[in-house]
């Protein structure tokens, strides 16, 4: 028996379904509040249980989420149990990666979509596995490939060793661990020296141009002076259609159903695993137009004049790309963004950012951080300082009167933005609107 302890946290319980679906007994652990990630755990009919040592029995395999440490009282009781074998959740994945044909997705923002595309495009020609983080996992039987979102944070995408990675873009986050930009480049650098054979890159940005990579590469973008780019780009409320060169000669000419910049530098990392997997432009684009997108990331619902989409975007660029996709698909419509916080660091260190990330909205709501946000030391930023940053923005308490304020803006887009549960307040907003 395998037993996760937190798993409901987004790479745990994608993992948790990988496993069951190989035929392991899976149960898991963690906090009794809702999370989202809950309902893939149901549909593999994975058992989870409140915290308790009484949890852990003898003989188990335990995989330890990356948030508990020693002091865990079921960390405790498997470690002290000599039955018990125990792995962090990096290292039990990276075993894995180990035993497939696999591509990792790594970069600051856009991991968990592109490795939805990903994934997606594969399964259009061989059984493919996967590892995405909305809590997505899964991993039939006779699969030849496993595609998994890598993530920087406490260098943990070290721990793993794939054939192929795509690094779209070097942003300097998680401000909480790294010391500087340089030392997130480092990582970035170190990551690519696990790769056994090809890397696509980001290529229209210096930080990840610059990267020292030894490891065959493509660069991908929209300059010319990429190998794999773009062309003739027409975005429109359609989505976006553009001409792809490879190496200097026309490859394909593709027509997407993608909303903003962001998605488009995506699919062309996509494109350039595909193109050195072997991949036609035919079947990329069967594979691209076909992706119905991941849990929480631009998640739309049209409800008669409203409009009301769920995004995980809690990085200043990733809040403006989601901003600039809802204008894009709804030029006409009015834009409310409403963005809870989640590490104080994170905003404390890039306060002009946020509030630049903003401007195309036409109302902005902040919430204040989560009661259970951790407050770094040294860190002085507040749910005051950060409003007084972010010109025109209003506080947003999440009370029933708030719903009321938001509601006198309809018919309107309302972006909810944020990697807490923020859905939630999206879906009274909905139900108050829609009685």
């Amino acid at each position: 028996m395998i037993h996760f302890i937190g798993i409901k946290g987004s790479g745990m319980a994608s993992l948790a379904c990988i496993l069951k679906d190989m035929g392991e007994e899976v149960t898991g652990s963690d906090i009794e509040k809702f999370i989202f990630t809950e309902t893939k755990l149901k549909e593999h009919q994975i058992p989870f249980f409140a915290f308790s040592k009484e949890n852990i029995k003898d003989n188990m395999t335990v995989i330890i989420g990356n948030s508990f440490d020693d002091s865990h009282e079921e960390v405790q009781a498997a470690k002290a149990n000599p039955t018990v074998t125990t792995y962090r959740y990096v290292e039990y994945l990276g075993k894995l990666v180990d035993e497939y044909h696999s591509i990792c997705v790594a970069g600051t923002h856009g991991k968990t979509t592109t490795t939805g595309m990903l994934a997606h495009v594969f399964e259009q020609v061989q059984p493919t596995g996967y590892l995405i983080g909305d809590g997505t996992g899964y991993m039939p039987k006779d699969a030849k490939t496993f595609i998994l979102e890598s993530c920087e944070y406490m260098r943990n995408f070290l721990n793993y060793h794939p054939d192929y990675a795509i690094i779209l873009n070097v942003e300097l986050d998680h401000v909480d661990y790294y010391k500087d930009m340089d030392d997130y480049v480092l990582a970035f650098e170190q990551f690519s020296q696990n790769i056994k054979k090809g890397l696509a890159i980001f290529g229209d940005e210096a930080s990840s141009r610059n990267l020292k990579v030894d490891v065959n590469h493509m660069y991908y973008g929209l300059h010319e002076d990429n190998d794999v780019y773009a062309k003739d780009v027409v975005e429109d409320a359609d989505g976006v259609s553009f001409t792809c060169m490879v190496n200097g000669e026309h490859f394909h000419d593709f027509k997407l159903p993608f909303y903003g910049v962001h998605l488009l530098y995506n699919a062309l990392g996509v494109i350039s695993i595909g193109v050195m997997n072997g991949l036609d432009g035919d079947t990329l684009e069967k594979g691209l137009q076909s992706f119905a997108g991941v849990d929480r990331r631009f998640i739309v619902e049209e409800v008669n004049d409203n409009v009301y989409i769920d995004d995980y975007a809690h990085h200043p660029t990733a809040i403006k790309m989601t901003i600039d996709a809802a204008k894009q698909k709804y030029p006409d419509k009015k834009i409310v963004a409403i963005f809870q916080p989640d590490r104080y660091s994170r905003i404390e260190y890039f306060l002009d950012d946020f509030s630049d990330a903003f401007k195309k909205a036409d109302a902005i709501y902040l919430c204040p951080f989560p009661e259970n946000a951790k407050r770094e030391e040294g860190i002085t930023v507040t749910n005051e300082s950060f409003l007084a940053h972010v010109k025109q923005a209003k506080a947003c308490d999440m009370s029933e009167d708030a719903i009321r304020e938001l509601d006198a803006h309809k018919p309107a887009v309302y972006v909810f933005m944020s990697s807490k549960d923020i859905y939630k307040f999206k879906d009274r907003l909905k139900s108050f609107q829609n009685v």
